[in-house]
């Protein structure tokens, strides 16, 4: 028989139950958990997306933001206002009843796009689980581009090389990011593939390392077999050095130089280890400056600023081009300040292989014409090929017939060390001649040559008096 005060007790926790209605504390306590939805990441400048979230109990679920600053959201709709660039997180939650316990926040990360301007994605791997891939974007004003995931439980991503690793299936989504300028790409894994050996790895670049005596090899993507890859084997071509490292990029030492050798690279994973690349040279680009003392224009001097390839593995130089200034043009300002007139030259047409100082090197030069005939062939004028520093006596190329206004620059690559200062004697090897019509006086050109290096002074007697090589980022 039940007690009075029994009753009394079970009235007053149905009374209490009847007034907190169905969203009181959670009595059995079930799990459950929520899932995001597929979206499609928002287009550049678009502005507003919605965003869709289920909980496993068929409750309603809230939406808010971890990052008011870039976004906004309707706690109830889920519409999601993008406020600035930049990868926008949203949350959604499910409070629980009295039948399920409050379930894990879940969270959704949004990259939102208004400037992509000239920053764009010019590569885009495929990749399943466990593969590597670059992804690859460009700016047009060349500032470095840096890279994020946005999505880590689906792939990581080397912030400097953009090499994207995959750790998980579904939707990958990168943001690039130059300066002020951003872009997103999503990448679709798929399920590991094998288990087997890796792949060959592709798409691989070596280039100086940032000490003489070292290269860095980078590996663009890697089939991984169906399971983790290890590390890389490198070795030389010619053999004689091997080196290895657990990603890319991985920096290999050949001292005391690198010139002359090729490299390939094979995968390790558990199950063993690939065939090896073909053999790649090293190709790195450099930044130079030049420049020539004019007595009769100073402040202003010559310069001539410009960027060249060097293959140090068959010691060739390419794309030699740059600027040259005009001495006889601008005001009392010095460079880099100078408001001098610059020419454009974009040809390499000549490349001479010289011994200077006991160490072997190339001049190359660089012209403002598809052309090298900038100065008098004219043996009667001390003229030989038309554009040899000191001959022709200065006079411009076909005197005194029409003059093609030509001009060029010369400078002095290291293969073996590119950005060693240059010797005394390498330095008296650079040259200029400028024949275009702010380098004129009269019918002789401008030029720069030094008294060791051609026998002669320029034609106001300018003569060169340094060159500086940096190597640039790859």
């Amino acid at each position: 028989m039940t007690s009075s005060s029994s009753v009394s007790w079970l009235s007053a926790w149905a009374l209490l139950a009847m007034a907190c209605g169905d969203d009181g504390p959670a009595v059995e306590a079930d799990p459950q958990t929520i899932a995001f939805a597929a979206l499609v990441p928002p287009s550049v400048g678009q502005a507003q997306v919605v965003v869709s979230a289920t909980a496993s109990s068929g409750l309603p679920v809230r939406y808010g933001s971890l990052t008011p600053d870039l976004c906004s959201v309707d706690r109830v709709t889920g519409l999601v206002t993008g406020l600035s660039s930049g990868p926008c997180t949203v949350t959604a939650d499910q409070a629980g009843n009295t039948h399920y316990a409050p379930a894990p926040q879940a969270m959704l990360e949004i990259a939102f796009v208004f400037t992509q301007e000239d920053l764009t994605i010019a590569e885009v791997p495929s990749l399943n689980v466990f593969d590597t891939g670059r992804l690859r974007a460009v700016d047009s004003d060349a500032v470095a581009v840096s890279y994020a995931s946005m999505t880590p439980w689906i792939c990581l991503v080397d912030g400097g090389t953009g090499l994207v690793t995959a750790l998980a299936s579904g939707d990958c989504a990168v943001l690039a990011s130059a300066g002020d300028k951003q872009v997103s790409q999503t990448i679709a894994v798929g399920p590991a593939v094998g288990p087997t050996i890796p792949g060959v790895p592709t798409g691989v670049e070596v280039f100086a390392g940032d000490s003489p005596g070292s290269v860095v090899v980078q590996i663009s993507g890697t089939i991984s077999g169906g399971v983790p890859i290890a590390g890389y084997t490198i070795v030389s071509v010619p053999p004689g050095l091997v080196a290895s490292g657990s990603s890319s990029p991985i920096v290999a030492n050949c001292q005391p130089s690198c010139a002359g050798l090729a490299f390939s690279v094979s995968a390790v994973n558990e199950l063993g280890q690939s065939m090896p690349s073909l053999p790649v040279d090293i190709v790195t680009g450099y930044a130079v400056t030049a420049t020539f003392y004019e007595p009769d224009t100073q402040p202003n001097d010559t310069i001539f600023v410009g960027s060249f390839t060097l293959d140090a593995t068959t010691g060739t130089v390419s794309n030699l081009r740059g600027r040259l200034s005009e001495s006889m043009t601008g005001g009392a300002t010095p460079y880099p300040h100078d408001t001098m007139t610059w020419l454009t030259l974009d040809h390499q047409l000549s490349t001479v292989p010289v011994s200077l100082d006991g160490a072997s090197g190339l001049l190359a030069t660089t012209f403002a014409l598809d052309s090298t005939e900038t100065l008098s062939s004219s043996p009667s004028f001390g003229g030989t090929d038309g554009f040899s520093p000191g001959t022709g006596t200065g006079l411009y190329f076909g005197y005194p017939g029409p003059n093609p206004a030509n001009a060029y620059a010369r400078i002095f690559v290291n293969p073996a060390d590119p950005t060693a200062p240059p010797t005394q004697a390498q330095i008296d090897k650079l040259a200029y001649a400028d024949c275009t019509p702010g380098g004129m006086m009269g019918a002789t050109c401008m030029t720069g040559t030094s008294l060791a290096g051609y026998g002669s002074l320029g034609s106001m007697s300018g003569y060169p008096v340094s060159q500086t090589t940096t190597k640039q980022q790859n």
